[in-house]
């Protein structure tokens, strides 16, 4: 039989909202098993054997999904689980042979699930051509069908381009659009970088689905907000990313420009999805940390001008929407147990995540970091 999980007394934030009364949370490794009113018989309550954790003063929410990383090793996938973060979606990992290992470690258990493009199509020069392998340089459209066949065959996820500012190394328009008809004809989403405003606008204009990244500086025009909207585009803006270049550039100002793009971007409407470009690349422009960035970043939504409330959605039934995975991302019976306990309500309070109780993933319990200062 197998061994079941029942957090008791609990506040439960669903992925949608926090539910009005104390809930009792029994889980496997097959998955959530019910969701009822704490002491009310659930769908075997009290089986012997169980495992029984008390909810008092905690709140068990959806484990979070980190909307923008970048994997690295085994490690990787722990240090995001730890945190909390029990998913995390890919934004370029090679070679192929590398993903398919990290695809085989994360399937073992207690480590953070994972969702990858593998390579990203980039054009012949620009930031990513100093670290991004040849075989990801799309230089025309005729190209683009190949590219994007290889990476599927790879077993792409979706389909992550990189546009720079026109003139600046980047495929040129033609060539995007030619990727994102190319990735949408195969039934595969399209994730556009797009750092500045100029690429933020081929981006539009070549139909990516996502656009991640926020420009830094002046805010997003009205026009550019009213498409995202009107287009139904949605934004992974890397908050954590962006303040961590504005301040090696001593540029608060400059970050307090994408702070008003996002709260322009959520108040309109947009789709806003919490991702942090979590890295240890030599070379990128500033560096982020696995699994705690996740939690700064919603705070930084919230300086954005989301409430906790739309934060957490963010990182939990948001993501899991808009990345076609839905098993995941909300706290109901039959969906993945990835699950996050945390003292205290984040819901009104969001610095809450950070304190964290326990995670599991599928089910079963994740080690912590050793300390309740470095989980913070």
């Amino acid at each position: 039989m197998t061994t079941r999980t029942r957090i008791t007394g609990v506040r439960v934030f669903d992925g949608e909202e926090l539910l009005p009364l104390p809930m009792d949370v029994t889980f496997d490794a097959d998955g959530i098993v019910s969701v009822t009113p704490a002491g009310s018989a659930g769908a075997g309550a009290g089986r012997s054997g169980d495992v029984e954790v008390d909810g008092g003063g905690a709140t068990v929410l959806p484990g979070l999904i980190d909307a923008h990383i970048h994997l690295h090793d085994a490690d990787t996938l722990q240090q995001l689980a730890g945190y909390g973060a029990t998913t995390g979606l890919d934004m370029a990992t090679w070679p192929a042979e590398k993903l398919a290992g990290l695809r085989e470690i994360a399937g073992r258990g207690g480590l953070a699930d994972f969702r990858s493009p593998g390579l990203p199509a980039i054009g012949p020069a620009g930031p990513h051509s100093r670290f991004v392998p040849a075989d990801a340089v799309v230089t025309g459209p005729e190209q683009a069908g190949r590219f994007v066949d290889a990476r599927i065959a790879e077993g792409a996820d979706y389909i992550k381009i990189v546009a720079e500012a026109p003139g600046d190394g980047s495929p040129d328009l033609p060539t995007l659009t030619a990727l994102v008809g190319a990735a949408h004809r195969a039934g595969k989403k399209v994730i556009a970088h797009a750092a500045t405003a100029a690429a933020f606008t081929m981006a539009l204009d070549a139909g990516a689905d996502m656009l991640t990244h926020i420009p830094l500086g002046r805010p997003l025009d009205p026009d550019t907000v009213r498409r995202m909207v009107a287009e139904d585009r949605i934004a992974i803006p890397t908050l954590a990313l962006m303040e961590g270049i504005a301040a090696a550039h001593s540029s608060t100002e400059a970050f307090a420009g994408s702070l008003r793009s996002v709260g322009a971007l959520h108040s309109a409407g947009t789709a806003v999805l919490a991702g942090t470009d979590a890295n240890t690349e030599p070379g990128a422009p500033t560096q982020v940390a696995h699994g705690t960035s996740l939690h700064h970043e919603l705070g930084l939504l919230v300086d954005a001008g989301l409430t906790p409330t739309d934060a957490l959605r963010a990182a939990t039934s948001r993501t899991a929407d808009a990345f076609d995975l839905p098993d995941r991302g909300r706290i109901r019976p039959g969906l993945r147990a990835d699950l996050l306990l945390v003292d205290g309500d984040p819901t009104s309070t969001i610095t809450a995540t950070r304190c964290i109780r326990a995670v599991y993933v599928a089910g079963t319990p994740v080690r912590l970091p050793s300390t309740p200062q470095e989980r913070r």
